[in-house]
This record gives C-alpha cells, sequence and structure tokens, in this order.
C-alpha cells in the first residue's frame, strides 16, 4: 500500500548558521549566577582562558540531584514562534550521564526531556520549545530529528496531550534520577535558537519494510529476507550446541547450595539474613529475565481506520484490556470502509502489504489508544511479519510456534531463571521456563481520580463490582494455569495511580479528596469514608474544628466537599482514608487469589517510584508474599530504598530497562538512558548489581524482551530501544553477552556473600 521513495536528506549541518535569539545562562555574566539553586548538587564557574563555564556535580546521595536555574523575572518566549532550546555541555566524568531538563512555566507546569551523554561528549543539545517540530504529535513518544545535524536532541518525557504552554519560562532545572555514582557536567550558552527550515520530508518515508529506521544504517539492521533466514540459521546452530548454565535445577534453582524444604511450588524463604525464593524441588532461586514476551502491544498505527463502526463494539464482561489483546481479525466487510484517517501516520511508512498480500495477516485494529493523536485505527506488527519471514510458515502460525521454541532455548542459553510479567500464555504449559501470570481487573466499577492518572482511573475498591471483576479475573488466570508448579506466583495490575509519595497534598492525596467530593449514595468510597469520619468525630463541629471547616452538618458531608486549604489534622485523616483504600484493594485482590490460586505467590502491586505513598506501602505489607516496585533508574540507590530492609518481606522489580538511541536506530533510548550498545551492557550489569547485593531482594525482571515498534506501540506511542532483540528479532551481541556474564555468576556470588 505504501511504496519506496527516496527521503530527502541534506548534508549540510541545519544549524551550521544559527541564530540566537535570547540567552538564558551565560557563566561570565555575574547576575545569572545569583539565579542558581541547587538540591543535592554543587556547582562552580570555572574560567579557562578567559572562557567561564558552569561545573555541576550531581550526587549519588540523592534520589534527584538537581540544578536549578530561575531568573528574577521569567524569561518571555511569546515574540519566538519557531526556535529551540539549546546549551553547549560537557561530559567531564568517567562514564556517560543521562541528564534530565524541565522547562517550567509561570504555572508551575513543565515539559520534561532527557538526553545521554557519552563519558568523552562535548558539543551541543537541543530541543524544539515552538514551531511545528515542537508542537506535532506524531503518535511517537521519541522523535524522530527533524533537522540534520550534529547537534543532539533531547527525548520527550512528558506527553503532549498535556499540553504545557511555554510563553513564559519561569525556571530550567537540570537534574539525575537514581545515579550510582558521581556525575560532572560543564554547561555553556544557555540559549533559544531560531529553527532551521522546516524538512518537508521530516516524517515521511521514516520506516523500511522491515519496521526499522529507513534513514540509518546500524550493525543490526535487516536488509532482504535473505539475509534474515540466514542470520537465524546461524543463531539457531548455536542455541542447538548451548548447554545452558551449570548447577541448575530443572526449575532453574541453584543445585550448588544447600537444599531447602521442597514443597512442589515456589515458595520464600530468609536464609541466614537474605531473602530467597525456593524452586518447587528445594533449591534457592532468584528470578531474573524479560518481562512482556508476547506479540500482544507490538502493533503499531498505521493512520487507516475503518468507517464501520462493528469493529469497536465493547462488551462488558471482558477481561483483557486493549493493550494486551494480540492480533485481531478484521472482516473484508470492515476493510471495505478503509479511509486514511492521519497522512501524517500513514506516510511514515515506505511499505505496508496489500491485504492480499501473505504478509498481511500480521495487520490489527485498537478500539481505543491511551495516549497520541489517533484514538482509534487499524495497527501491523512488523514484529510478527519478521518471524515470519525469518522461520516461514509450513502450517498455519507455524513461525509463532518456532518463536515460543526460540525463546525458550534463548532464555537458557542466557542463563535466564524465568519469564516477568506478560509472558503470553502459550509458554504455561511448555513446562520449561518458569513463569508469572498476570491480570488486569477492568470492568464497570466505580472509579477515582487523583491529580495524575497515569495510566486510568484509580478502581473504587470498596465497589462490590470491583470485587466481582476480580474474581472474574483470577478464575480466567487459574483457568490457563491449571495450578502449575512452573507458574512462581501472579502479579495483578500495575502502576496505579494510588498518588505520590511526596508533594502537594493533591499529588499525594488526590484519590481521597476526589471520592470525599463525591455522593456517598453513588461512591462505595465515599460512603466508607464517610462513616469513618462519623465515628471518629461525634459531632460535625468537632470535624469542623480539626479541619478548619464549615459544613453545616453530616447530610453535607456525604453530598461532598471540596477544600482548598488543609489543616494538619485533614492531612492526616486523608493520610488514614488513603491506607482504608489500600486495605480494601489488597483485602480483595489477595483474599481472592487465595481462595483460588492458594498455592502461588501474590507479588504485590508493581508500584512505580511515582505512586507509591507509604500508606500503600504498608497496607501492601500484610497482604503480599513479595513486595514488588518497578524502578526505572540506573540503579538501586542504598540510601532511597533502605525502608525495603525494615520491611522485611521478599522485594522483586516487576520492571527496569536501559536503552539507547544511537547506535539501535531508534528515535527514543527508553527511560533510563546508555550512550551506546557497549554502555547500556555496562549499565545492565551496575544495575544487576546493585539489585543482587540487596539482601530483601529476590528477582528482577527486563522490560521488555523486544523493542518496540520505532513508529510507536499503538496503545501509546513508546518506541525504545529497550529489547533484548530488535523489531526483526536479533538478539544485541554486547547486552546478550552482559547478560551472560551476570547470570553464570549471580547465584555463586550471592550465596557466597554470607552463605546460605
Amino acid at each position: 500500500m505504501r511504496q519506496n521513495s527516496e527521503p530527502f536528506l541534506s548534508t549540510v549541518d541545519s544549524f551550521a548558521k544559527q541564530q540566537s535569539l535570547l540567552t538564558f545562562y551565560d557563566p561570565s555574566d555575574l547576575q545569572h549566577q545569583h539565579e542558581l539553586i541547587l538540591s543535592g548538587a554543587s556547582s562552580e564557574v570555572i574560567s579557562t582562558n578567559g572562557d567561564a563555564k558552569l561545573a555541576v556535580e550531581f550526587s549519588p546521595l540523592h534520589n534527584i540531584s538537581e540544578l536549578r536555574i530561575q531568573p528574577a523575572q521569567p524569561w518571555n518566549l511569546s515574540p519566538f514562534k519557531q526556535a529551540n532550546l539549546a546549551l553547549d555541555v560537557e561530559n567531564t566524568g568517567a562514564t556517560s550521564i543521562q541528564m534530565y531538563l524541565s522547562i517550567e512555566n509561570n504555572q508551575g507546569q513543565s515539559r520534561r526531556y532527557s538526553v545521554s551523554l557519552a563519558s568523552d561528549f562535548k558539543g551541543t543539545v537541543y530541543v524544539p520549545v515552538s514551531g511545528k517540530e515542537a508542537d506535532t504529535d506524531s503518535g511517537l513518544w521519541g522523535d524522530a530529528p527533524p533537522w540534520t545535524t550534529e547537534d543532539k536532541m533531547l527525548v520527550w518525557r512528558s506527553w503532549r496531550s498535556a499540553g504545557v504552554e511555554l510563553e513564559t519560562i519561569a525556571a530550567l532545572n537540570f537534574f539525575t534520577i537514581g545515579i550510582l555514582e558521581p556525575k560532572s557536567v560543564q554547561i555553556d550558552n544557555i540559549r533559544l535558537r531560531q529553527n532551521p527550515p522546516t524538512d518537508p520530508n521530516w516524517l515521511v518515508n521514516i520506516i523500511d519494510q522491515y519496521g526499522q529506521n529507513a534513514r540509518l544504517d546500524t550493525p543490526l539492521k535487516v536488509h532482504s529476507d535473505e539475509q534474515l533466514q540466514q542470520l537465524a540459521q546461524q543463531e539457531l546452530r548455536q542455541l542447538q550446541e548451548s548447554s545452558g548454565m551449570p548447577h541448575r535445577s530443572k526449575f532453574g534453582g541453584y543445585t550448588n547450595a544447600p537444599r531447602r524444604e521442597a514443597t512442589g511450588y515456589f515458595r520464600t524463604e530468609k536464609v541466614n539474613g537474605k531473602w530467597w525464593m525456593v524452586d518447587p524441588e528445594g533449591y534457592l532461586f532468584f528470578s531474573h529475565g524479560p518481562a512482556n514476551v508476547r506479540m500482544a502491544n507490538m502493533s503499531t498505527i498505521t493512520g487507516i481506520d475503518y468507517r464501520d463502526p462493528s469493529v469497536r463494539v465493547r462488551h462488558v464482561d471482558e477481561l483483557t484490556p486493549e493493550d494486551s489483546m494480540g492480533i485481531v481479525a478484521v472482516s473484508d466487510q470492515v476493510r471495505a470502509t478503509r479511509y486514511v484517517s492521519s497522512e501524517l501516520r500513514h506516510n511514515m511508512f515506505e511499505w505496508l502489504p496489500e491485504y492480499s498480500d501473505p504478509l498481511a495477516d500480521h495487520y490489527s485494529y485498537r478500539r481505543s489508544t491511551h495516549k497520541g493523536p489517533v484514538p482509534h485505527g487499524e495497527t501491523y506488527s512488523f514484529y510478527q511479519a519478521n518471524l515470519e519471514r525469518r522461520y516461514g510458515e509450513t502450517e498455519a502460525k507455524s513461525y509463532l510456534k518456532k518463536w515460543q521454541e526460540v525463546t525458550m532455548q534463548r532464555m537458557h542459553d542466557w542463563g535466564f531463571t524465568s519469564f516477568g510479567n506478560w509472558v503470553d500464555p502459550a509458554f504455561y504449559a511448555a513446562d520449561k521456563v518458569p513463569y508469572f501470570a498476570n491480570g488486569w481487573i477492568i470492568g464497570d466499577y466505580q472509579t477515582l481520580s487523583g491529580e495524575t492518572n497515569h495510566w486510568g482511573l484509580m478502581p473504587d475498591p470498596f465497589d462490590p463490582v470491583f470485587a466481582q471483576r476480580a474474581k472474574s479475573t483470577i478464575d480466567a488466570i487459574a483457568k490457563d494455569v491449571k495450578a502449575s508448579p512452573w507458574c512462581v506466583g501472579i502479579f495483578i495490575d500495575n502502576e496505579k495511580s494510588w498518588g505520590e509519595r511526596e508533594g502537594s497534598v493533591n499529588a499525594r492525596y488526590g484519590v481521597i479528596l476526589d471520592a470525599l467530593s463525591k455522593n456517598s449514595q453513588t461512591s462505595p468510597a465515599k460512603a466508607a469514608f464517610s462513616a469513618y469520619l462519623k465515628q471518629k468525630y461525634s459531632t460535625i463541629e468537632q470535624l469542623n474544628s480539626a479541619w478548619n471547616s464549615d459544613l453545616k452538618d453530616w447530610q453535607a458531608l456525604d453530598n461532598g466537599v471540596v477544600m482548598t486549604d488543609y489543616s494538619a489534622q485533614h492531612v492526616q485523616d486523608l493520610s488514614t482514608m488513603l491506607a482504608m483504600l489500600g486495605e480494601q484493594y489488597f483485602q480483595v485482590v489477595h483474599g481472592t487469589l487465595a481462595e483460588v490460586l492458594p498455592k502461588h505467590l501474590y507479588m504485590g502491586a508493581r508500584m512505580a517510584n511515582w505512586g507509591m505513598p507509604d500508606e500503600i506501602i504498608t497496607a501492601s505489607l500484610k497482604y503480599s508474599d513479595v513486595l514488588s516496585f518497578n524502578i526505572y533508574e540506573e540503579g538501586m540507590q542504598e540510601h532511597f530504598w533502605q525502608f525495603l530492609e525494615k520491611a522485611d518481606l521478599p522485594v522483586v522489580i516487576g520492571e527496569f530497562h536501559i536503552g539507547t538511541a544511537t547506535d539501535s536506530g531508534m528515535f527514543n533510548p527508553g527511560i533510563v538512558h546508555a550512550a551506546n550498545q557497549s554502555d547500556r551492557a555496562r549499565m545492565y550489569k551496575d544495575y544487576m548489581q546493585s539489585v543482587l547485593s540487596k539482601p530483601y531482594m529476590v528477582g528482577a525482571h527486563w522490560f521488555q524482551y523486544i523493542d518496540e515498534p520505532i513508529s510507536g506501540r499503538a496503545f501509546d506511542g513508546e518506541n525504545a530501544n529497550i529489547g533484548f532483540v530488535t523489531a526483526a528479532d536479533i538478539p544485541y551481541p554486547e547486552l546478550i553477552q552482559a547478560v551472560k556474564e551476570v547470570t553464570s555468576t549471580m547465584y555463586q556470588n550471592r550465596v557466597a556473600e554470607q552463605g546460605p
């Protein structure tokens, strides 16, 4: 459907004749030096041959180490309609640095970006702040570079849909998150530049027929089906010769340590002060492997939609979220109503197959998207198409069976001990690799809204419908698991919007404030909180005195209250009610799992560090067999995660990753950035060392097995280099070598540190 055409490629640096419009910060200007605010970082102005630069050191002793530049008067950008923010920077440290930049407006809102600078980097970094290049929402999380230049573009970290205006800039914040060693840079000449002319072919034909960057050659780029098949045969021969890691039990436990009690299922045990999992045969077990090993969420929006609304019908009893659905067949009748819904998206592809093409069975459909300019539409899976090209199709979907077989061979060869969350249920019955089952509790229950709802509204766990849907979800999981000993445990839900751990009252307790604003007759959570407050305060006057409120009577509370000022006691009550919300959620989930899947571990709530309030962590302790956190940082900082030692429960990292947008050819490096593939391998080893050294850690799962589509996954446009394999299913050699170095020694080292 898409035809090849030569892209426009300039060999002239677009910023060769740059025009500066405004100076934000100049180290040689003494007035500017008074605009610096440091938090967990240090700085000094250094001068060499009259050239002044700001030297900044970011500290690993703080989770967020920050330099804030805040002028006496905000910078006015309104006259500049085509501009980019740029700065000259040198990485003066021994390793790469991922430096974040948030650009903050007068309302305290900000756009957030980040960039990875190699250890020897010295140059200019930039980000468009106005004009077509800044405003265009292509549906990509990481943009294709808009101009040909040696300057390095920062990657968006916030969503364009937030609509943060930058008519004025109140502050620039440079910071690091979760670093393991000091990082240092020298910054100079922070300025606003005029944008070069817009390239008319900026987003045209940027994706080739294999779902790769059409404009950049990289070491692993595939150029033909024959090359893809040759690489596959070469790997298959190597895997056939592999004997895997030594001293591993049937389930991946460590056989070279004293055996513990065998129960026939996975369990946890603290041995000589260190937490472990124990496999069904009684061997010490550490869970390490990739998450999201499946075809779901691997397709990308094509820019085509159908006028026939039947393709978007939903049913109230569905158990699978939209992003977890695999390939959805679309009838010829529906396809007859095809139209181009987004020229921008559709023009990104050099090639998409005709519906009569053998590779057309990798088309699918998404009834809704979470983020991006296309609310629903046709999708295509280049990864699945590449598997068919790679292995052929001798019978229906035989390439998928071969993919499953090869994936399990890789798991053993690479030394992984388990799959993580979101593994294709087709692996469940293989009885070759331990796995974690998962489910989402979705349905028509009441919800609560926090100040920020990252992945959706918070369920109201007091609603009886929530308990019903939890039972339906867990029953479906049990049907797939079949009480298998290969199932380590169960993950339910992911990164719920409980609220922030720190920050404003609204940021921390938004879901509770939303509940209090509702009517007790229609909101089960509000009814529960209202009952709590009536029990604590015998009269409305006592409540008013504690909250500095002026409610007329209890009926006024029941009808719904909205307040903007909070007394200390009011905040304490909000904290108690958040704990009640968490307690109710975990009671429902844990209770249902204990009834339906009593022999499998409950793996907790997979909290992100933007959504792990102390109240929810405390509530989870009582009900979780293993705590789970998604930690997208350079590693586990000792001081920041110290509270987990006091919790005295085993902990698994549900998600982490490191990626790069340089020699991968991808537009987005992922949440944690490396400078290149070699640096990515180094950072992976450093991360795993920080995990394995913690006595409470029993697992770490990398998100994800496969690179995301470079044109963005259909659900939300994420398009990062976060896989162990490319979109053509080719392993990244540097990263795989690093994996083998970790997995070949992780048991020996961890046992030797204290000895079981």
